[in-house]
């Protein structure tokens, strides 16, 4: 089974690792036997399953379900599980909710921020519950920003989100994943924090990657996003199925055949 020990130990000898999400039984068990190295129950399941326009209407409970039904049904990888909008905002919310994912199944607990999330990841740390620190694009914060823009591109941003990976690592994080980051930005904080990276939208150079399932699946509507591949009608996928599509994106990232440049940002 993959552990948190394995991605640091990927990370130190160079072994690039993926994560893909899911959020049902069926898909579960395809991404074991694929042996994809960790999964996430995202909260990008308000857009994907429920049809929602953004991630902001997921609930806990919904997190919670589609957590256990994965949970069950895959044991080798390593779990991460969204805390959805609203649902950390003080430390008493973040404990309880985090125990219901726990519970529910997770093995790591995601989060969106950056330094103001400090107290939090070493109250969860010193209650031993891991944490995954989102940063760059964080969709939770879409009305901040005014859209799904990239994030980092100026000097005082980029100083702040390093700052940021550095601190929240200080306090604890087990992991982070950087979205929608110029590539450079991502090497850099993948080179400066002890722990492993997963970017999405952040080059090659971080210690691993994430996709949402349906994207690499093909089912996309309306723009599809730069650093989405479809693996599904790739060529490689000789029978053009869905558990080939997943073996084909755990290889072409643990041999670095993916991302590519087409897919990142500068």
């Amino acid at each position: 089974m993959t552990t948190l020990s394995t991605l640091n130990k990927f990370k130190k000898d160079g072994i690039k690792f993926t994560c893909l999400t899911c959020y049902d039984a069926m898909f579960a068990r395809m991404m074991d036997k694929a042996q994809i190295d960790t999964i996430l129950i995202g909260d990008s399941l308000g857009m994907v399953v429920q049809g929602h326009n953004s991630t902001l209407p997921v609930t806990v409970s919904d997190m919670a379900y589609h957590t256990a039904n994965v949970a069950r049904s895959n044991k080798q990888a390593l779990i991460l599980a969204d805390l959805p909008f609203m649902s950390y905002v003080t430390l008493a919310d973040a404990i309880a909710n985090s125990r219901q994912l726990m519970q529910a199944g997770a093995h790591v607990i995601k989060v969106e921020g950056g330094s103001e999330l400090c107290d939090l990841v070493t109250t969860l740390a010193n209650a031993g519950t891991p944490t995954c620190v989102h940063l760059g694009l964080t969709p939770q914060s879409v009305n901040v920003f005014g859209g799904y823009k990239i994030q980092g591109r100026t000097d005082d941003t980029a100083d702040k989100l390093l700052a940021d990976a550095q601190a929240v690592v200080a306090a604890g994080a087990a992991l982070l994943v950087l979205e929608c980051v110029p590539a450079k930005l991502a090497k850099l904080v993948t080179a400066t924090v002890s722990v492993p990276v997963i970017g999405i939208g952040a080059g090659a150079d971080t210690d691993g990657q994430v996709l949402v399932m349906h994207d690499m699946l093909g089912m996309v509507h309306g723009r599809v996003p730069r650093f989405v591949h479809d693996f599904l009608t790739d060529v490689r996928n000789s029978d053009h199925s869905i558990e080939g599509a997943f073996a084909l994106y755990q290889q072409a990232v643990r041999e670095g055949s993916f991302p590519t440049e087409q897919h990142q940002f500068s």
